[in-house]
């Protein structure tokens, strides 16, 4: 690869994230300034990219139960936001071909549906990276968003099938064995153990077994990888695998948002049609936000569903290319759509890091809207008469649990906002309800029994305690509120909002060895 590319990428992502953005914004404009100074994508770029792109899909599929896609508001949410979407963009896009714009001079009916179809779609990429940074991918607004998104994907294979002159193998009928295989392969992961081999099947699985599987019988071959995901999810390791993946997926992600950048410079007019283009990305959140609020979803869930997937997606460009290779888009619409699509990136992450703000501004006026019979997963929570709390049930907050229980005799309450996890510790006999404790409307919905002694911040990240205890102090909770940190930079933070107990993880772990080492008998 140009070396270039590398110091580019760097020094856009350094600098995003010296202004507060996404890095993924500074590889944007890394990959514009590239191509300002005459670089052009490469064909290790694209590949790079492409298996960025590939992983995404794979991880996410490990990631997901299967039976959540079939849920009404994802798959009919998806549908209706299209049909419209399309409908809406094209007569658009319509009128400003009436009002003399040049590049839609000539332009028929067919050409303006293409147009609306391919800014119909938001970014898997986009949205995954942001959920991540958030960690917030299991949350219920997190896993519509990629639901969504994994529909309009099925979307995308069928377009791209019917319009690419090449229609599915016959022997695509034969990737219904992978149904049978998936067993196998879900013990092949259960036996590479850790480290080195476990990155290497999953490399194996998501680019030979699934993206090469599908294209050679003529079918996406992302598709192929996301399905492969899905058959391997039921795994215990596939969280381990996803996990063992994530920087391998990071690192060849900057391609993908490098090689937007480069696929061309806009000249003042089609500048111009991009930044129109955008004024169209509010209408598309607030679609997306009144169809889930219509499917029986929380005025909170609905609306950062709604901003996560408003965006243009990577597919609009690969519709794009595909329309001017037949004729039916002239090559600057392609310029066009990769700069709209970069611009809602960068606005699309403006938006989503105000998630919150803008919720509480037009909070209010959305709840008045809510269906009265809510999704059993947006009802309100009820703990009874545990005494204690804990926010955050992976392997800490388990720990503190049984302790509160087991030794101490507390009556205790888990809240976790992954239902894979929930459903698991609820077999095991745990009391744990489904949750978003960054969640401001959870509070509201929590009924918290007035004489609770102790709160535990459990939670993996930083940002996530803090928003929990901001809300509790807040409510003006009384409970003795106790955080575990995984930086020790982090303790005057929690201690500074509120937090009575502050631990480091690390640092307490390394105490009690050195204890009980000390403190055992010698032989």
């Amino acid at each position: 690869m140009e070396p270039a590319f590398i110091l580019a990428a760097f020094t856009g992502g350094f600098a995003a994230l010296a202004l507060r953005m996404p890095p993924l914004v500074g590889f944007l404009a890394a990959g514009f300034a590239l191509n300002a100074l005459g670089y052009r994508a490469t064909p290790e770029l694209d590949a790079l990219a492409g298996f960025g792109v590939v992983l995404l899909l794979f991880t996410i599929g490990l990631k997901l139960d299967a039976r959540w896609l079939l849920q009404r508001q994802v798959w009919a949410t998806a549908t209706a936001h299209m049909a419209a979407s399309v409908v809406l963009v094209s007569a658009v896009i319509g009128v400003l071909r009436f009002a003399g714009l040049a590049l839609l001079e000539g332009t028929g009916w067919r050409t303006l549906l293409l147009l609306g179809f391919a800014l119909s779609f938001s970014s898997t990429v986009f949205a995954v990276k942001v959920l991540a940074a958030r960690s917030e991918s299991g949350s219920l607004y997190g896993r519509l968003a990629i639901g969504v998104l994994i529909a309009q994907d099925v979307f995308a294979v069928a377009f791209l099938s019917t319009t690419s002159g090449s229609p599915p193998s016959p022997w695509a009928l034969l990737l219904v064995l992978l149904l049978p295989a998936a067993p196998v392969l879900r013990a092949v992961l259960d036996r590479v153990g850790r480290g080195d081999m476990r990155v290497l099947f999953g490399v194996f699985a998501a680019l030979v077994v699934g993206y090469t599987l599908f294209d050679l019988v003529g079918i996406k071959g992302d598709l192929g990888a996301l399905v492969v995901g899905l058959l391997l999810a039921p795994s215990g390791n596939a969280a381990p695998l996803a996990k063992s993946l994530l920087s391998v997926k990071d690192l060849l992600l900057v391609g993908f948002f490098l090689s937007i950048g480069l696929t061309g410079l806009p000249d003042a007019g089609a500048l111009g049609v991009a930044v129109l283009l955008l004024l169209l990305m509010p209408l598309k959140g607030a679609l997306f936000t009144a169809l889930f609020l219509w499917f029986r979803l929380r005025a909170r869930t609905s609306l950062l569903a709604g901003l996560t997937l408003s965006n243009y997606s990577e597919f609009g460009l690969i519709v794009g290319a595909l329309a001017a290779s037949h004729g039916w888009l002239s090559d600057r619409w392609l310029v066009v759509l990769a700069v709209a699509v970069a611009l809602s990136f960068a606005v699309s992450a403006q938006l989503n890091a105000a998630g919150e703000s803008v919720y509480r501004a037009i909070g209010p006026w959305l709840v008045r809207r809510e269906r009265a019979d809510l999704l059993p997963g947006d009802r309100p929570i009820e703990i009874g008469d545990a005494r204690a709390v804990i926010l955050g049930m992976g392997r800490i907050g388990c720990g503190a649990y049984d302790r509160l229980v087991q030794v101490h005799g507390t009556p205790a309450a888990g809240v976790e906002h992954d239902p894979a996890t929930v459903a698991r510790l609820r077999d095991k006999g745990y009391r744990v309800v489904e949750g978003d404790a960054t969640d401001s409307d959870f509070w509201a919905r929590l009924s918290l029994h007035p004489e609770v002694e102790l709160i535990i911040l459990a939670m993996p990240h930083q940002r996530g305690n803090l928003a929990a205890l901001d809300q509790l102090r807040g409510d003006g909770v009384r409970a003795t509120i106790a955080g575990v940190v995984n930086h020790e930079d982090e303790i005057a933070e929690l201690r500074r909002r509120g937090a009575h107990e502050v631990y480091h993880l690390y640092g307490e772990a390394g105490r009690a060895l050195a204890d009980d080492a000390v403190a055992h008998p010698r032989r």
